[in-house]
């Protein structure tokens, strides 16, 4: 026998193995990187697994992608545009707290589009708190707005959202697939969820002539720390967008186009620079890499390896057939509602990278990949969504939370829940409207 097996059932094993590193993950008690590592060390071990088979498990086109962007927005958020653009933003509609709250929640969507959402979020946050305290406003409503914005834009493109990552890292799917099929319904959900908030808030956010000045007084280009670092993200970070957009017809991975911007932008930043601080630099944007996500991502392909190899994926897969009668409509909209609820309870990431080889290995039994597009969609359409409906759904939620806390405004769970199921609702019910009328009412 090449592997030693502990049981003689190894689909029991590894589904016992799974179903703990989830608990865990839920938890919150070890660290999520720790976590699926040991519970990918405990597959290899126990023979469910070899270590060639994990490792080639591991989807490095994913981790090179999310290792590209964090050192390229990492490197960019030194030289202050963020912070200029959300400064910039509450000027242009006259410190007008109803507005701010508009441009702000369309500042966070787009960023998210183009950074992870934790990233987004932590560039803005301070930001806003910094207004809302010189407008003498409750910050809340557009911290809420906010958290969702972020969840919801990062829906729209490939890299916006981790769940959208490993959906077109399997599938080979380029931005523009993404961007052409989602982004619609992505500016359908924010401006109607933006309109509501306004509409709800208009008569709280409501400010004196005295702190409108001084918001506008800023000098916003003060924001601008290093202009030559700026020019130089900007041409890195448009390089990067063309060849994510034109990746269909060159045939580079989308990983390969990340490292490479990434270490365009090191090699300009760092170009002139004397060595020593040459190599200082370079060691201090590593260290700004999410290490913790890339070690998770990798423990969680190898964890899900054990599931696809023991058959476990493929039978949950034609149980998922049977109860949809084989209907590919039936499909999607199961998909995108089961996807938003679990995804409001638990992270989106190990529920997403379960769900791919399952729905992989259903399109034997429902269609071409071109037919169960639709279904993919509903998953990344559900996964994203669904990151709204707790104040532990996303990463991002958290991060806001506990800045919201350390500024004296904390965010407490029910009464987030109070805000996030309606918003959750809606927005997956505008998903589902949307599949719908694309690819089923005619």
């Amino acid at each position: 026998m090449d592997n030693f097996m502990f049981f003689e059932n190894p689909a029991f094993l590894a589904s016992s193995i799974v179903l703990i590193c989830y608990v865990v993950l839920f938890s919150e008690k070890i660290n999520r990187a720790v976590t699926t590592m040991i519970a990918a060390s405990v597959m290899i071990l126990s023979g469910i697994v070899t270590q060639s088979e994990a490792i080639s498990a591991i989807d490095f086109n994913t981790i090179s992608l999310l290792i590209g962007m964090m050192i390229i927005v990492s490197i960019t958020e030194r030289s202050g545009l963020f912070q200029f653009v959300a400064m910039w933003s509450a000027q242009r509609v006259k410190a007008n707290p109803v507005g701010i709250l508009i441009m702000l929640s369309f500042v966070t969507a787009v960023f998210s589009a183009f950074l992870d959402n934790v990233t987004t979020v932590l560039l803005i946050v301070p930001v806003t708190l910094q207004i809302t305290s010189k407008l003498e406003i409750t910050p809340y409503p557009f911290l809420l707005l906010e958290i969702f914005a972020a969840n919801i834009g990062g829906t729209a493109t490939l890299i916006g959202d981790p769940p959208n990552i490993l959906i077109g890292s399997a599938l080979e799917l380029s931005f523009t697939d993404f961007l052409f099929a989602l982004s619609p319904v992505v500016l359908i959900s924010l401006v109607i969820l933006t309109m509501v908030f306004a509409l709800i808030w208009k008569k709280v956010l409501i400010t004196n002539d005295r702190n409108r000045v001084a918001i506008m007084s800023v000098n916003v280009k003060e924001h601008i720390t290093d202009l030559k670092l700026l020019k130089q993200s900007l041409f890195v970070l448009f390089g990067v967008m063309g060849g994510f957009i034109t990746a269909e017809q060159t045939h580079i991975e989308n990983g390969v186009i990340a490292l490479a911007g990434a270490a365009a932008l090191l090699l300009i930043w760092t170009l002139d620079k004397k060595q020593a601080l040459r190599d200082e630099k370079t060691e201090e944007t590593f260290n700004l890499v999410d290490w913790t996500t890339i070690f998770f991502f990798m423990g969680l392909f190898m964890v899900v390896s054990g599931l696809e190899k023991t058959g476990i994926l493929e039978k949950l897969g034609h149980q998922f057939v049977q109860l949809t009668q084989g209907s590919i409509q039936k499909s999607a909209f199961m998909m995108l509602g089961v996807s938003a609820v679990v995804s409001s309870a638990i992270d989106n990431i190990p529920f997403v990278a379960t769900m791919i080889p399952i729905l992989k290995s259903m399109e034997g039994s429902l269609g071409t990949r071109e037919a169960m597009m639709p279904v993919w969609w509903a998953l990344s359409l559900g996964a994203c969504f669904g990151g709204n409906g707790t104040l532990i759904g996303a990463s991002a939620n958290v991060i806001v939370a506990g800045m919201a806390a350390r500024s004296g405004r904390p965010i407490r769970f029910l009464a987030f829940l109070w805000w996030s199921v309606p918003v959750t609702i809606l927005s997956v019910l505008i998903g589902a409207v949307f599949l719908y009328f694309k690819f089923f009412a005619f």
